[in-house]
C-alpha cells in the first residue's frame, strides 16, 4: 500500500470482495457507531461521481484519484474480483460508503500474475499496525493469506450470506474452512495452502489476546467466546425507503446452478413452474447468473430479467417491489424480511427438490439447503414445484 510522507494508519481495515460484504461492513459501522479513527490511508481509488436517485453513475476506470481525508478511521479494502456485474455492485456500493465519511480503497488485486504479491505486500505494514480487521469472506483463500499477517486484538467477520452459517459451525467444530457447496475431496493447490487455511482458522479462534465477533442475520450457534452481534439492517432501513409497493409478485433468482449444485434444466423448470403458479412478472438476477441463463429465462419464461445495480436489499427497500416476493432457499430468505420490515412484504420460499442436484453436488448441499430455508423465521413456505409441462 503505498504510503505519503504525513501518512499514518487507519485504525480498522474492512476486507471485501462482494457487494453485499460491503453492505454489510456499512450496517456494522451503523451499529457500532463508527469503528472510531486514527487517520486515513492513502491509496488509489475510484472516482467520486454524482448520484443520480440515489444510485451512483457507474465511474469508468480513468476516474482515479488521491483518497480525500474522512473522520471515521475505517477503510475499507476492495480485492476486486473479475466478473462485470460484481464490480458494478461494488463501486456502487464505494459511493454510498464514502457518503457515509469511510474511505475505500480500490485494488485490483487479481489483475494479472504479479498482483497478488503486489497487493499483499502493499496492505502488510497496514494490517500489522491495523487495531481491528473486518473481513466479509473467511473462506477466501485472499483474506486467508491476509489474516496471517495481522496483528490485530480484534477480528469481526460480517455476513456473506449463508456462508457465514457454515463458517460458524465449522468453527466450532474446529474443522478446516471449505465453502458448503464444495465437495469434499481437495486437489493440489488445497493441499498447499493449507498450512494457510489453518493458521487463519486459528485466528479466528478468540484467545487471551484476540476478540472475535460475527455480525449477522443468519441464525448461527457460536463457539465459547465469540461474539455474535445482530443485523437487523438498521442502515438500510434508516438510509432507504419504504419502498412503494407492485400488485405484481417478484422471483429473486440464485447462483446455485453457477456453483454447480442445481442443474440448469431444471432450474429453469422450477422458475418457469413459479412463476406460472403465482404470477411472477420480474426476476431479479443474482449478480453471479451467467448471461445465457438469463437470456433463456427471459425468452423462454417471459419474465422480465433485471439486473439490480445493488445489493437486492437495497434495491428492495428503495422500491418498486412486489407484495410478494419468490426465492429459492439462499440468503435474501433471511435478509429481506429484515430490510423490509413492516412494508407489507411478504418473503415466500420454494424449497429445492433433491432431484434437482447435480450428480456433482456436494452431499452437504441438501441438508445445508433444508437448514436455511427451516431456520428462516419470516418467510412464508411454499410446496416444491411439481415440474411438468406448461
Amino acid at each position: 500500500m503505498p504510503a505519503g510522507p504525513s501518512a499514518r494508519t487507519a485504525r480498522t481495515l474492512a476486507f471485501v470482495e462482494s457487494p453485499v460484504q460491503l453492505l454489510n461492513v456499512l450496517e456494522w459501522a451503523h451499529v457500532t457507531g463508527g469503528p472510531g479513527t486514527d487517520t486515513p490511508l492513502p491509496g488509489p481509488r475510484e472516482g467520486d461521481r454524482p448520484l443520480r436517485d440515489g444510485i451512483p453513475r457507474q465511474p469508468r476506470d480513468r476516474d482515479l484519484a488521491p483518497v480525500r481525508p474522512v473522520d471515521t478511521g475505517l477503510v475499507v479494502v476492495v480485492l476486486a474480483p473479475h466478473d462485470p456485474m460484481t464490480r458494478g455492485q461494488l463501486r456502487r456500493m464505494a459511493e454510498l460508503a464514502r457518503d457515509q465519511g469511510h474511505q475505500v480503497r480500490w485494488e485490483e488485486a487479481r489483475g494479472g500474475p504479479g498482483a497478488p504479491v503486489q497487493t499483499v505486500g502493499g496492505l502488510a505494514g497496514a494490517l500489522r499496525k491495523a487495531h481491528r480487521v473486518v473481513i466479509g469472506d473467511p473462506f477466501s483463500r485472499y483474506v486467508q493469506l491476509l489474516l496471517t499477517i495481522t496483528r490485530a486484538r480484534e477480528l469481526v467477520v460480517v455476513d456473506d450470506g449463508t456462508a457465514t452459517m457454515e463458517f460458524v459451525a465449522q468453527l466450532a467444530r474446529g474443522e478446516r474452512l471449505v465453502r458448503w457447496h464444495r465437495r469434499g475431496s481437495r486437489g493440489a493447490r488445497d493441499i498447499a495452502f493449507a498450512p494457510v487455511s489453518a493458521s487463519a482458522r486459528r485466528r479466528l479462534t478468540p484467545n487471551d489476546r484476540r476478540a472475535v465477533e460475527v455480525f449477522t442475520a443468519m441464525p448461527v450457534e457460536p463457539p465459547p467466546g465469540v461474539t455474535v452481534t445482530p443485523n437487523d439492517f438498521a442502515w438500510t432501513r434508516a438510509t432507504f425507503g419504504p419502498p412503494r409497493l407492485t400488485r405484481g409478485t417478484d422471483l429473486v433468482g440464485t447462483s446455485l446452478v453457477e456453483t454447480g449444485v442445481v442443474d440448469p434444466d431444471r432450474y429453469l423448470d422450477a422458475v418457469a413452474a413459479l412463476a406460472r403458479t403465482h404470477g411472477a412478472t420480474r426476476y431479479f438476477a443474482h449478480r453471479r447468473e451467467s448471461p445465457d441463463k438469463l437470456r433463456r429465462i427471459g425468452a423462454r419464461v417471459g419474465l422480465e430479467v433485471v439486473r439490480p445495480e445493488l445489493p437486492l436489499e437495497l434495491i428492495a427497500r428503495r422500491g418498486p417491489i412486489g407484495r410478494t416476493v419468490l426465492s429459492f432457499p439462499s440468503t435474501v430468505v433471511h435478509t429481506l424480511p429484515l430490510a423490509l420490515a413492516g412494508t407489507g412484504v411478504t418473503v415466500a420460499v420454494c424449497d429445492i427438490d433433491p432431484v434437482w442436484l447435480t450428480e456433482g453436488a456436494s452431499p452437504r448441499a441438501e441438508g445445508f439447503l433444508s437448514e436455511v430455508t427451516d431456520t428462516a423465521p419470516d418467510v412464508r413456505r411454499l410446496p416444491v414445484m411439481p415440474l411438468t409441462a406448461p
